[in-house]
């Protein structure tokens, strides 16, 4: 497993603002996990749910939905970077996402980070912007790339 960068307070976090850390693991997204998050969103367009339509389809193949990308943040940045001493930390949201490039399934992704910005919020509390790159294995371009905000409080 990939060993992530330990932050432990605010102080650390600011010093932390410009560096690359590490990657993730590679985690390979399989047509069961796509399936289960259509079921969960409703959305079951044909390019993610219908193999043998999909084959015969732009991509060839099933893909993986955009926010499906998205939604493995939780699971992929902890081992990138990890905050430690803190009462609480919370996702603030994002502020801006998008995705140069598909996930067909079987595809095999892993994230990297780059702290953008931390910054003093009320009640002992650091914010912390934090530009995510998640990438294929073998692509030349990311599948998506997100600036993910959260707080950490002290």
């Amino acid at each position: 497993m990939a060993e992530p960068k330990i932050f432990a307070s605010a102080e650390e976090l600011r010093a932390g603002v410009g560096e690359q850390l590490g990657y993730s693991d590679w985690l390979e997204i399989e047509q069961k996990r796509i399936d289960l998050f259509a079921e969960a969103t409703g959305d079951h367009q044909w390019i993610h749910v219908d193999a043998e339509k999909a084959a015969a389809g732009p991509f060839g193949t099933t893909i993986a939905h955009g926010y499906l990308t998205l939604s493995l943040l939780p699971a992929l940045v902890p081992q990138v970077m990890r905050v430690e001493n803190m009462k609480m930390g919370i996702n603030y949201g994002t502020n801006k996402v998008r995705f140069p490039a598909t996930v067909p399934v079987g595809s095999r992704l892993r994230a990297t980070a780059v702290l953008t910005d931390a910054t003093e919020v009320g009640g002992g509390g650091v914010q912390v912007t934090a530009t995510v790159t998640i990438e294929r294995e073998g692509a030349d371009k990311p599948v998506c790339v997100a600036e993910s905000v959260s707080r950490y409080y002290f």
